[in-house]
């Protein structure tokens, strides 16, 4: 389908001639994929409607265990796309097709707003919502390995010495698109209801489908190896191949089980933080926009700046750029976990100035409910609403919410440590990011023998899967009969804190014993001998 297109790279020193079309299209579908996510735990514990109409609202515990699985389902679908990729249909051809259902997706969520009894009679909002993320997750995951396998595709030994920076502007148009839907999404959210904060990602997405497409005839189209592909990928160098990288990628997992709680556990911690910032005051789910805007400071600046002066000190290998990630996102979450334990002496605080007024009947949890769904904390409205007479929920309802009404008119707030705290904390996880994110994409491009590109991607991208199932583990293992977690406040993320520490001296050992080779698409060298 593919041979009618160049199917090796060019001998030039020069950018290849795809690069802008690839590049473009990963930043409209970052764009989408990020803007529905960023959403995804908001929309789920404070929009999210049953077909009659009335609130389906999920608890935080549960609304963060469906974030996480969706996000391990869009990561662990790239083992099946590399080998469509790979084996049958090409990267470009498997792309294109997988995008069509990644559209659908986003269509499908976008029906969650639309007031149709035909619709509804079909699936109902939550049944809408679940189509959506699973034709997403086969769309997005489907592709992912593909895209980043298909851009070291361009390359050959000419200009090779460019695979570095553009995986680098490679990683850049995912965070420009990542920005601006982290900005745009929440605020289509609040003003304009979930079917256009669903929609928008969807249109961005068929945008680019269409830029890829307009690409085709300036790639490389790697032609897919039919079943001998088999025989390559799992025989004994394809295996050790893989074998080598595994335990790599199993330490690369636990850093993914902490970074993703950003659009979990991060958004809820900022929903009991002051959201009142450098004169902005921010919805709890654009504080994660600061990521990706550090991203594009970060990559120049660590490309030209950090990265030339740590040369000069010592030898600064990839592995020694991911150990370096690993203990930076130890520091993140030990700042986060402090600003929880902030958090937590004023819930404390709160609910000993209100246990009084509680017991004396001066509280009115009416009016303290109409509050709270004004400004949409549905979730602890409801959880309010559920407390009926018992003081113990209505005062641990009331005083997690940080809102109380008295029966005179009297409203009571507590006073929440800044969001600052959480924005320190994205500073340093942001560049863990750049250090072992980015550094991964580039390795495992190169540490994989030609006729196995996209399946040790994939493989990669599984080590995102596997670090959300852990998290996804975690929350439902510790989940009540009322659906909330018994691991609360400080103690959740000094808990994934500790882990972390325990990941880092651990990957010192891998650092010492792995010995990387790489492999081009234009190596002259029998298929599975690696090029020093």
């Amino acid at each position: 389908m593919t041979s009618q297109y160049r199917t090796a790279p060019t001998n030039t020193t020069g950018m290849p001639k795809g690069i802008p079309y690839i590049v473009g299209n990963e930043a409209a579908e970052r764009f989408s994929f990020y803007g529905m996510k960023t959403i995804l735990v908001v929309f789920m514990t404070q929009y999210l409607m049953s077909a009659s109409g009335s609130p389906n609202y999920m608890t935080d515990t549960q609304a963060r265990e469906w974030m996480h699985l969706f996000v391990a389902s869009a990561y662990f679908f790239p083992v099946i796309g590399a080998v469509i990729a790979d084996a049958f249909l090409g990267k470009y051809v498997t792309i294109l097709a997988l995008s069509v259902v990644y559209v659908t997706g986003h269509l499908c969520l976008a029906f969650i707003d639309l007031p149709s009894a035909a619709l509804t009679a079909t699936l109902d909002p939550k049944g809408w919502m679940i189509a959506g993320l699973m034709l997403i997750a086969i769309g997005s995951g489907g592709i992912k390995p593909c895209v980043s396998a298909h851009v070291g595709d361009q390359f050959g030994h000419a200009n090779k010495h460019l695979i570095s920076k553009v995986f680098g502007w490679f990683y850049f148009a995912i965070n420009f698109g990542s920005f601006f839907s982290t900005l745009l999404t929440p605020w289509l959210l609040k003003n304009y209801g979930p079917g256009w904060a669903f929609g928008v990602p969807g249109i961005l997405m068929a945008i680019a489908t269409i830029v890829f497409w307009m690409g085709r005839t300036r790639f490389t189209h790697i032609q897919p190896r039919g079943m001998q592909y088999f025989a390559e990928t799992f025989g004994p160098s394809g295996l050790i191949s893989i074998l080598k990288l595994v335990p790599l990628y199993l330490f690369v997992a636990m850093f993914w089980c902490l970074y993703d709680q950003g659009g979990g556990a991060w958004v809820q911690q900022a929903q009991q933080m002051n959201l009142d910032f450098m004169g902005i005051t921010w919805l709890e789910s654009q504080v994660q926009a600061i990521n990706p805007l550090l991203i594009l400071i970060y990559i120049p600046l660590f490309a030209y700046v950090i990265y030339p002066v740590l040369s000069k000190i010592f030898k600064l290998t990839p592995l020694r750029k991911i150990l370096m990630g690993f203990a930076l996102t130890v520091l993140s979450f030990a700042i986060a976990g402090h600003a929880q334990g902030l958090i937590d002496k004023e819930v404390s605080r709160f609910r000993e100035v209100l246990a009084p007024m509680c017991e004396a009947g001066t509280l009115d949890t009416a009016a303290t409910c109409v509050l709270l769904r004004a400004d949409e904390l549905n979730s602890a409205a409801m959880d309010l609403e559920a407390a009926s007479n018992d003081q113990t929920k209505i005062l641990n309802a009331i005083s997690n919410a940080g809102v109380a009404v008295l029966k005179d008119g009297t409203t009571m707030k507590a006073v929440w440590p800044t969001v600052g705290w959480q924005l320190l904390a994205y500073v340093v996880i942001t560049a863990a990011e750049v250090l072992v994110s980015i550094t991964c994409l580039e390795f495992s491009y190169t540490q994989a023998p030609k006729q196995m590109k996209s399946l040790i991607m994939s493989f990669y991208l599984l080590s995102v899967s596997l670090g959300n199932l852990f998290t996804v583990a975690v929350n439902h293992f510790t989940m009540d009969a009322s659906g909330n977690t018994t691991l609360v406040g400080a103690s959740y993320y000094w808990f994934f804190t500790n882990l972390m520490v325990w990941t880092t001296g651990l990957f010192v050992l891998v650092v010492i014993f792995y010995k990387p080779r790489a492999y081009l698409q234009d190596d002259p060298t029998p298929l599975g001998e690696a090029v020093e």
